[in-house]
């Protein structure tokens, strides 16, 4: 039995379940620089091109989490170019001043923070390119330097990215390409987290932090996904509410679906399977939807 994720894994779209469908709405497309991808009903889909990045699930009747409870610590975007991301901070700045919340230089990447309009975390970043990551024994180099927004911005915000977040999302044509590129939650202990993601699910350990936070990855990435105890410590299983709704993580192909729920059922997680799909819960009830690239939009 393989017990590695395939190396060219990638994390897709995270669901969110929202109070105020319309407000959300507004601010992943006008102020992060998504398009509205599809709209049914109490469902809007956000992302490029034909690649989902947020979906909003209308669930008025549901609550806040409560402090300290488990769940989305943020959805992290990443951009394809310093350019585009400029554009989509400079837009942010713009549009919804009061959600920026800090940034950094990560050495992999160039990273700035937001809490969107419910409270759940984003993060806008870009990659540096991996042959100026730094690795040692398996695990790789990151920090957390300072890095000012404002230098960020007049080194790479163009007059392009300025019309972007100035204009209404009718009529500009949006540039570069976004997508998750990893997803960080908050959990109730990072030993179970590294038993349930490395040991069961098949990511490897890429960094940790004492026993505060786990990064993990597939196939030399620096973190597909990161799991924390900075707010969460000692958090049992989460109760419907609202906030993340589930995540997804997409695979190659069917057949890589396939192992990764014989796998799971061999370690006694239980399954929800479609068809389609795979889905189950992290042991505090974040759900996980496994998919391929084919099914990632349908999903």
């Amino acid at each position: 039995m393989t017990d590695l994720l395939p190396a060219d894994s990638a994390m897709g779209a995270v669901t969110l379940r929202v109070a105020d469908l319309d407000r959300m709405t507004a601010y992943y497309r006008d102020a992060v620089t998504l398009s509205v991808l599809a709209a049914e009903g109490g469902r809007v889909v956000l992302g490029r091109g034909a690649t989902p990045a947020v979906v909003l699930e209308h669930a008025p009747e549901l609550k806040h989490a409560g402090p300290g409870e488990a769940g989305l610590f943020h959805t992290a975007i990443v951009f394809d170019t310093p350019e585009t991301l400029a554009a989509a901070v400079y837009s942010v700045a713009r549009r919804a001043p009061g959600t920026f919340t800090g940034s950094a230089d990560h050495l992999v990447s160039t990273t700035f923070y937001f809490t969107d309009p419910e409270g759940n975390g984003v993060e806008l970043y870009w990659d540096r390119d991996r042959s100026l990551w730094s690795w040692t024994h398996g695990q790789v180099e990151m920090d957390t330097l300072y890095l000012d927004p404002n230098a960020f911005l007049s080194e790479h915000l163009t007059e392009r990215g300025v019309a972007l977040a100035e204009a209404t999302q009718a009529a500009t044509t949006l540039f570069g390409d976004a997508s998750v590129g990893h997803v960080h939650l908050s959990v109730g202990d990072v030993a179970t987290a590294r038993e349930f993601y490395v040991d069961r699910l098949g990511f490897e350990a890429t960094a940790s932090l004492g026993g505060s936070a786990l990064f993990v990855s597939a196939g030399g990435y620096h973190h597909h996904m990161a799991m924390n105890t900075w707010n969460s410590r000692g958090a049992g299983r989460r109760r419907l509410a609202l906030g993340l709704g589930e995540v997804q993580l997409k695979l190659p192909s069917s057949d890589d679906v396939g192992a990764l729920a014989e796998r799971m059922r061999h370690y006694g997680v239980q399954t929800r399977e479609d068809g389609r799909s795979l889905g189950f819960d992290d042991p505090w009830s974040n759900a996980v939807r496994v998919v391929t690239e084919a099914e990632e939009f349908s999903a």
